[in-house]
């Protein structure tokens, strides 16, 4: 069964985003006192009383702005609106009611969806009495809460959990594949996000900077659930040193990378692989992450023949580290090879999972040996006894050697692809973990 969604739906400043992430338990959302700050919807899975719901947090609802970006956030918040189950609508206590907040209530009125209404900044009991103007809002009763102390959070969470089905003990979720997509800038992220999931889920602009917040969508493939996290776009660190609010974000582009179970690196095609992109590979391989390499923008590169294995050559060249990520281009703006990618992300999520048994390890282990000596050093020669794999995600694998000192970087990249050729392990890392056999 499906999560209930919450929305959190406000004007500018008005609390959602400090109250979401009191919700969430961690950092999720950027709360920052500067108006537009949360621009895309932001989910977090949440849990009361055996309740488990999704809530998503909302730009600021700017009704008279005519600024594309804040345009663009309204119709967020709309969309949020048209998807959840029950929204929370967010005013401020010491504020009062506005000009703006009469505006959203008439946009979440006709919607038709349950609705709390939530006076937030209520800091102590003895600022009760100032929800009661939020009355003449037509929205039913208003609920005080202050997101800073927590307060009234419970009598809230009550009032929400009331519009869910009653909990189903048996509903256990899933593992599902995560996937996350990253890259510089304007290479196409959003675009290819919304191409994939056939809806304007994120914002898509031409502006530097326009996705701030990595954002979760569930959605399915062929019967199969994923999540795909929509990031930031990563610049170098001199670009944004002083800029705390997409510094913050280059942050959770990366923490995106860490969760993820396959990370799509998304390059410009008109641009090839830049200084950044490759930065951004290194990060993706050093977290022993699966990955698919997305050419965007291939509609807009002149071809001819031979074109496509130049340039494949190129990246191969630019990202040696990173050889065992397939290659695909594709063009988010024309759906060209998009609907490719989803099968991708399944083949190597199925590699970098896979388990090997100990015998056959060990059988191509010998033949490598038997067809390449290990190295000596000092008249001592290497000796690797037997292998064993320890765990997955990436394949990881526990060499028994007689001196680790004598491991050749060569020889284990040697290694490396003797195991790829034999078992494929295509899209992602493999690990090698030495140990030195105690002797009897």
């Amino acid at each position: 069964m499906a999560r209930p969604l919450v929305a959190i739906v406000g004007r500018p400043n008005v609390g959602k985003s400090t109250f979401f992430n009191k919700m969430a338990g961690s950092r999720i959302s950027i709360v920052e006192n500067t108006p537009g700050v949360t621009r895309d919807r932001v989910y977090a899975d949440c849990e009361w009383q055996n309740y488990k719901f999704t809530m998503i947090d909302t730009g600021g609802i700017d009704p008279d702005s005519d600024d594309p970006l804040l345009k663009q956030m309204r119709r967020q918040a709309e969309i949020a609106i048209e998807t959840c189950d029950v929204i929370l609508f967010f005013v401020d206590g010491k504020e009062g009611v506005t000009a703006d907040d009469e505006t959203v209530a008439d946009l979440i009125r006709r919607s038709g969806k349950p609705t709390l209404l939530v006076v937030n900044k209520v800091d102590n009991v003895g600022q009760m009495a100032n929800i009661y103007d939020f009355y003449q809002l037509g929205m039913g009763d208003p609920i005080g809460v202050s997101s800073i102390n927590l307060l009234n959070f419970g009598d809230l969470l009550e009032e929400i959990c009331k519009h869910f089905p009653e909990p189903d003990e048996e509903d256990d979720e899933e593992e599902v594949v995560k996937i996350a997509v990253v890259g510089k800038p304007n290479v196409g992220k959003s675009s290819l996000v919304n191409r994939l999931l056939g809806e304007d889920r994120v914002m898509v602009s031409d502006i530097a900077g326009t996705t701030r917040d990595a954002i979760d969508t569930h959605f399915t493939d062929n019967g199969e659930e994923f999540v795909l996290i929509d990031t930031a776009g990563i610049r170098r660190k001199r670009a944004i040193a002083y800029q705390s609010l997409e510094r913050f974000s280059v942050v959770r582009s990366f923490a995106a990378i860490d969760r993820a179970n396959v990370v799509l690196l998304v390059i410009d095609a008109t641009q090839g692989v830049t200084e950044q992109d490759t930065k951004i590979a290194g990060y993706i391989d050093e977290q022993g992450k699966a990955a698919v390499i997305v050419i965007n923008k291939w509609d807009a590169v002149a071809k001819e023949t031979g074109t496509l294995e130049s340039f494949t050559k190129e990246i191969r060249k630019d990202l040696q580290f990173m050889d065992y990520a397939p290659v695909i281009f594709l063009s988010a703006l024309t759906g060209q090879r998009v609907n490719r990618l989803i099968d991708k992300v399944r083949e190597v999520q199925a590699q970098t999972t896979r388990r090997i048994t100990t015998g056959l390890l060990n059988d191509v282990l010998a033949d490598a040996q038997n067809a390449m000596q290990p190295p000596s050093m000092s008249g001592r020669r290497l000796r690797i006894y037997y292998a064993t794999q320890a765990s997955v995600a990436p394949p990881t694998f526990v060499l028994f050697v007689n001196d680790e000192k004598l491991m050749h970087f060569s020889y284990e990249r040697y290694l490396q692809n003797a195991f790829r050729k034999a078992f494929g392990f295509d899209g992602t890392p493999i690990r090698f973990i030495l140990r030195e056999k105690v002797k009897d």
